[in-house]
């Protein structure tokens, strides 16, 4: 199966030629394979390790995942059958690399699927998985170190553990930044509990990048039909996670942390004035950060461009600046932007200088990525 967009895609910036699943991006083509050393890089796309899946199949992870739990029969079917027919491009290499030629992307930062962050596992054994997972990346890079950079994953149930795979995947390993989830089992990143302050200030030490992608919503009793628990649960639980992040001062005591947030920001960076509002009109607001909330969105986050609209896109970009955006396509998935080019290339008045930021300029810098001569 290829990587496409859905039978009923009817995006104006894909030429179907009447085959509605799929298409040949002009833009893709005008944009890609570019001379004068741009390079086109994706910080959100996905690597599944089926040897680690073997390891972790004592827990029984898909029943502890939120996206199974709050999830009617109807999307756990179709589920299971796009595991079934996106399993190659999750796992082969080959398959990844052919689809990011047609998409016109030169280089993906990889990250750990993320039902492989195994939070809810015992610590010792959350760790041992973490390492499989990030050793599993790194052999994945070096069979195409021009076009693969990876990301790791760090066992944040137990913060030590955490800050020891931190290290080791940065500085033994060579990967270039740590994928997070939005909670831990169900537990704030915040929580007192976790005592994930420590991991956080050395992660701002290091200089690592962070990507901060959810797996489902915690309590979505609400959200177990039509896929919502993606489709509405997925950004809800970003904004619940970066809210903690600002309101609990974690930014305030940790100014160097830069954290891209997946699916365009979700929905905190386009409604962000509520909260400021709240921060001005309410002192339990204001109880432990000293300015207002959207300061630390402006200054700590970078958001992908995983928004499926063009004038969205632009929202986000006018608002935070081009140097704020990165270019994503939720890679292999169904929920998935297919053509990053042309919908980037579809922000009506974008300057090449600032499309070229978007495209990759961005994502060279977070993840000091330079072109092979």
């Amino acid at each position: 199966m290829l990587f496409t967009c859905s039978p009923t895609c009817v995006h104006a910036y894909h030429q179907h030629k009447g085959k509605p699943k799929l298409f040949t991006s002009l833009t893709a083509k005008k944009l890609s394979g570019r001379t004068d050393g741009h390079l086109n890089v994706d910080v959100h796309c996905h690597y599944f390790n089926p040897e680690v899946a073997k390891k972790a199949a004592s827990l029984n992870p898909g029943q502890q995942e939120y996206p199974f739990i709050y999830a009617n029969q109807h999307t756990r079917d179709v589920n299971t059958q796009q595991m079934a027919e996106r399993g190659a491009m999750l796992s082969d290499v080959e398959v990844r690399i052919k689809d990011m030629d047609r998409m016109g992307v030169d280089v993906q930062v990889v990250s750990p699927a993320p039902f492989q962050y195994y939070y809810f596992a015992p610590a010792k054994m959350g760790a041992e998985l973490a390492r499989a997972v990030n050793e599993g990346i790194a052999k994945l890079v070096a069979q195409y170190p021009d076009r693969l950079v990876g990301m790791g994953t760090v066992p944040l149930q137990d913060a030590t553990l955490a800050v020891r795979e931190l290290e080791y995947a940065v500085q033994k390993l060579g990967l270039k930044g740590i994928e997070i989830g939005t909670n831990v089992a169900g537990k704030e990143l915040t929580d007192p509990s976790l005592k994930l302050e420590k991991f956080f200030k050395r992660v701002a030490e290091l200089g690592v990048t962070l990507f901060m992608h959810p797996n489902g919503y915690t309590q979505a009793e609400r959200l177990t039909d039509h896929y919502f628990n993606n489709v509405i649960g997925n950004p809800l639980d970003t904004t619940v996670a970066v809210s903690h992040l600002i309101f609990d001062g974690v930014l305030a005591r940790n100014p160097k942390l830069r954290i891209i947030l997946a699916h365009g920001g979700a929905y905190l960076s386009h409604y962000w004035a509520r909260m400021d509002h709240a921060w001005g009109a309410r002192p339990d607001c204001r109880r432990v950060i000293k300015k207002k909330p959207s300061t630390y969105l402006e200054k700590n986050f970078f958001f992908d461009t995983i928004t499926f609209d063009p004038t969205m896109l632009k929202n986000l970009i006018d608002r935070y600046g081009a140097d704020r955006v990165v270019l994503g396509t939720d890679y292999p998935y169904d929920m998935a932007e297919v053509d990053p080019l042309g919908l980037v290339a579809a922000v009506k008045k974008l300057s090449k200088t600032d499309r070229d930021l978007i495209t990759g300029g961005n994502a060279a810098k977070l993840f000091k990525i330079k072109r092979k001569r």
